[in-house]
């Protein structure tokens, strides 16, 4: 079959959607997703934007096509902070050397602007093929999942996903989950200049922190063959109101890295058991006063399903050479659309390593390998008997 690929029309689209600032906090996602259910509208699908707090904003967009299976193509909206030491400017799309400058340029709005054009070319083609076809865009995915999270809670079912990520053009089957517990240790207020009147919170915290060592040192030995080592530490520590006042509280975030297979709550009676010894170590109280935004659980898909196979033929055919199956270090959304039952990989173009960097980039020849192998992957699983076998 052959494509009609427009590379300025892609770099256009990417121009735009780098131009509208989603930086992540807060986000403000709203007029980007604006823009891109009127981009979907003139596709011919059916679109519509979805509150899911003040100013976050998930689109999704559906293209009826007969009896058959369900696609959803997905990705977010938001980045994360520009920060500094850009060249140029993060939200004006700059090309050099055959790559494209921005933030977001490859996490995620460059897998975006492909999606999208994957729809294009799939829709201009619907009578090669049978199904429901989506587009789900979605907000915080930076942060906390909040348009993932939402969006799952009153979507039909879907059968298959691709969510977009900066993968080089390969295909991801697992990420790790996360969970961030904080715990609170108390002790009581006092005069800093007679100590021996309260009890400091921070001291008393020693014990804590040594079992949190302990606890790592134990699951890092759950590990996974595509996502590496599970693991315990501590990201935020805040202790004490004054510099003259024995602290009566100090609080701890704990990041809690899972892999494919752990139990997420079996994860939290751990860390519960956990914080209630160091406590008694400590001749204090401890509790989990509540818990840090996170993607959520790990997840993976089988390596044999047939999705997974379609996946790696795309990436083969049109990267040119055959690339392993890989998985992320981090979370994405992936994990929730399992819960819609849909079976489902992460692609995009774009290295991991230049994500979240000043002068975040994605190379001009992936980003256009990326609609390629979006396009065969949906066509592949909706065209009925056209999965393919994995080339070796």
């Amino acid at each position: 079959m052959s494509l009609d690929l427009d590379e300025g029309r892609t770099k256009l689209l990417l121009q735009k959607l780098v131009g509208f600032d989603t930086q992540n906090p807060p986000g403000h996602e709203q007029i980007c997703a604006h823009y891109i259910l009127t981009e979907m509208q003139e596709m011919g699908c059916r679109a519509q934007t979805i509150d899911v707090g003040e100013g976050r904003t998930n689109v999704a967009g559906v293209f009826e096509n007969g009896p058959g299976p369900t696609f959803a193509f997905n990705t977010h909206i938001d980045v994360v902070p520009a920060g500094d030491g850009w060249s140029s400017d993060p939200f004006s799309l700059k090309e050099s050397n055959g790559n494209l400058y921005g933030r977001g340029a490859c996490d995620a709005k460059g897998p975006m602007t492909a999606m999208l054009e994957a729809m294009r070319l799939l829709i201009a083609a619907r009578d090669t093929w049978s199904g429901t076809l989506l587009g789900v865009f979605v907000a915080d995915e930076e942060v906390g999942s909040i348009g993932a999270r939402e969006y799952v809670k009153t979507a039909d079912a879907v059968d298959f996903c691709v969510v977009g990520e900066p993968t080089s053009c390969t295909t991801v089957v697992a990420h790790k989950g996360s969970v961030r517990p904080i715990v609170r240790v108390h002790g009581k207020s006092a005069h800093s200049g007679m100590p021996d009147l309260g009890v400091n919170a921070i001291l008393k915290s020693a014990p804590l922190l040594e079992r949190i060592i302990e606890e790592h040192e134990r699951v890092r030995a759950k590990t996974h063959n595509l996502v590496g080592q599970a693991s315990l530490t501590v990201v935020r520590a805040h202790g004490g109101v004054a510099d003259n006042v024995v602290p009566a509280f100090c609080d701890f975030t704990l990041d809690r890295r899972m892999v494919p297979g752990e139990d997420e709550e079996d994860v939290l009676k751990d860390i519960q058991l956990l914080v209630d010894q160091a406590a008694k170590d400590a001749g204090t109280t401890a509790e989990i006063i509540g818990f840090g935004p996170t993607t959520g659980p790990a997840t993976e898909t089988d390596s044999n399903h047939p999705i997974v196979k379609a996946a790696q033929y795309a990436c083969h055919h049109h990267n040119g050479e055959a690339t392993p199956l890989t998985g992320f270090q981090g979370g994405c959304d992936l994990v929730h659309f399992r819960k819609l039952g849909a079976e489902g990989v992460v692609i995009g173009a774009g290295s991991l390593t230049v994500a979240h960097q000043p002068n975040e980039f994605v190379p001009i020849d992936e980003l256009m390998r990326s609609i390629l192998i979006y396009h065969d992957l949906a066509f592949a699983m909706l065209g009925e008997g056209n999965t393919p076998t994995v080339q070796t």
